[in-house]
């Protein structure tokens, strides 16, 4: 039977579980998709830990919380194996993306027909299903900040999955990217397009020497403290400062917060208009996903110890 990993309880890691169950049917506007491969994100562990901030009541689903236990897996990617009556453009057999869904973690998963791209055949199983979340993450960031041609921006958390995103496409939109990270990620986000600089004390002072002429932006995918001090001092205007946590500091801080909680921008429609032009820049290259390690469906709960552990630079993945 199909296998799909559940947290037994809200809880670590060590309360996932794989369990079977009854083979999935498409709904009319849905498909059903065989997994090869499902990313890894912070918000999988954080929906169960019992760490995650409190979301709207309307965009519970998309954020794979069901009334009792959360669904993990917010993307992947694999071979549509059944398509619903009312279904057009997608065939049994196609390689697929599939974002947004729910319960990727999975050996198969249904999903609205909306959600699903062609894969580009030239991109890996492993790179395909880890490429949505954290690219639309970091699309809508620096669409939030405002970034564009000609600006100079700071990206905290510049070696983790959507910081790495992040990195590559400031960069080819002409930005000057400064990004954050410990000195053993200097040497890849330097092969992206960015001038790394060691968070810890005196990071002001590092990103003023690496941008004599100003920091115009930032995006937060840090989450510290320091994220927050060093860009309200670097950066003029507080509307073109964006981060993906919500903490009450961020919140008092009149900057743009990112995601599902009360005051955050979920971003769908830009989340949504992004999904195209990111897998059309993976297939020819332009982007690349990072893919520090893959687990077997059975280590989900391996793979969340590695991710919280913090060290890895881009995306873990689970294949099944």
């Amino acid at each position: 039977m199909p296998r799909i990993v559940r947290p037994a309880a809200y809880g670590t890691p060590d309360v996932l579980t794989v369990v079977e169950v009854p083979a999935p049917h498409p709904a009319p506007d849905g498909v059903v998709v065989e997994v090869r491969a499902a990313g890894v994100n912070p918000i999988d562990w954080k929906l169960y830990s019992g760490d995650f901030h409190a979301v709207d009541d309307d965009l519970k689903d998309s954020a794979g919380i069901t009334a009792s236990l959360p669904s993990l897996g917010l993307e992947c990617a694999g071979v549509v194996t059944a398509v619903g009556a009312d279904v057009t453009g997608v065939r049994v057999g196609d390689e697929v993306i599939v974002y947004p869904v729910t319960a990727a973690y999975a050996d198969y998963v249904t999903a609205p027909a909306t959600s699903v791209l062609a894969k580009p055949t030239g991109l890996g199983w492993a790179e395909a299903g880890s490429l949505m979340l954290t690219g639309t993450t970091a699309f809508h960031a620096l669409h939030a900040a405002g970034v564009a041609a000609g600006d100079t921006v700071l990206v905290h958390g510049g070696a983790g999955g959507v910081g790495l995103m992040g990195v590559q496409l400031a960069a080819a939109a002409g930005a000057t990217v400064i990004a954050t990270a410990s000195e053993r990620n200097h040497a890849l986000l330097r092969e992206l397009g960015a001038t790394p600089v060691v968070y810890g004390p005196g990071l002001g002072d590092r990103v003023r020497a690496a941008a004599p002429r100003g920091v115009d932006a930032a995006v937060d995918f840090a989450g510290t403290d320091e994220a927050l001090d060093v860009s309200l001092e670097l950066v003029a205007d507080r509307t073109r400062i964006a981060s993906i946590t919500g903490s009450p500091r961020r919140a008092a801080a009149g900057i743009k917060l990112l995601g599902y909680g009360p005051g955050q921008d979920p971003g769908t429609e830009i989340r949504n208009a992004a999904r195209a032009h990111l897998v059309e820049r993976a297939a020819s290259g332009a982007l690349r996903v990072v893919v520090d390690t893959t687990f077997p469906l059975t280590e989900a709960a391996k793979a969340h110890e590695v991710g919280i552990a913090g060290h890895a630079p881009g995306k873990l993945v689970l294949i099944p």
